[in-house]
């Protein structure tokens, strides 16, 4: 009989075939989406996933999301082209923000109904963090005083997506190289 391994233990083989370090950490996928080149989020509804830092020496990073395969065409066609896709991911809590990345898709694999998507790519760091963006956003759309704070520690405990923080980040990668 043949063995099968959960979506977590192929990943952690593939890492570790991919030239990923001893220490590589391992954390958990919360939320994922693509930033289209006009600045819109794509939502990918994960069933699943997991992000690893593999400490290596270019500072790659491994995504594996499980999804439903209607979220597949994106993937394939950056797959079939070539191409570098910038996403968002939240990492292990709801509350974390969002990190950006460069990444490319290094395979999928359909699994009954479902897929899997290996993306490999670099954290980006942005010059302005989540809490800075998202008052820059407030005050843009009229919020002052009393209402402002009120909906700033409302907005800080569920972090929407923000329309500025997608064209900010894009815009203040700190030009490390995608690999």
């Amino acid at each position: 009989m043949d063995k099968f391994f959960s979506t977590t233990e192929y990943v952690i083989i593939w890492a570790k075939m991919m030239g990923g370090g001893l220490f590589m950490k391992t954390f958990k996928l919360i939320s994922l989406q693509i930033v289209e080149n006009d600045g819109n989020l794509t939502d990918i509804d994960l069933l699943d996933g997991l992000i690893i830092n593999k400490e290596d020496d270019q500072g790659r990073w491994l995504v594996e999301a499980y999804v439903d395969k209607s979220f597949l065409p994106p993937f394939q066609k950056a797959k079939q082209d070539d191409k570098v896709l910038q996403i968002q991911a939240v990492i292990t809590k709801h509350e974390n923000d969002p990190a950006p990345f460069l990444v490319k898709v290094h395979s999928y694999q359909e699994l009954g109904n479902n897929a899997s998507i290996l993306l490999l790519g670099t954290l980006r760091r942005t010059k302005k963090d989540y809490a800075e963006l998202l008052l820059q956003d407030l005050i843009t759309r009229g919020f002052k005083g009393e209402s402002l704070l009120v909906e700033f520690k409302d907005k800080m405990k569920t972090k929407p997506r923000l329309a500025t923080s997608v064209e900010k980040n894009l815009k203040s990668f700190d030009g490390n190289k995608q690999n």
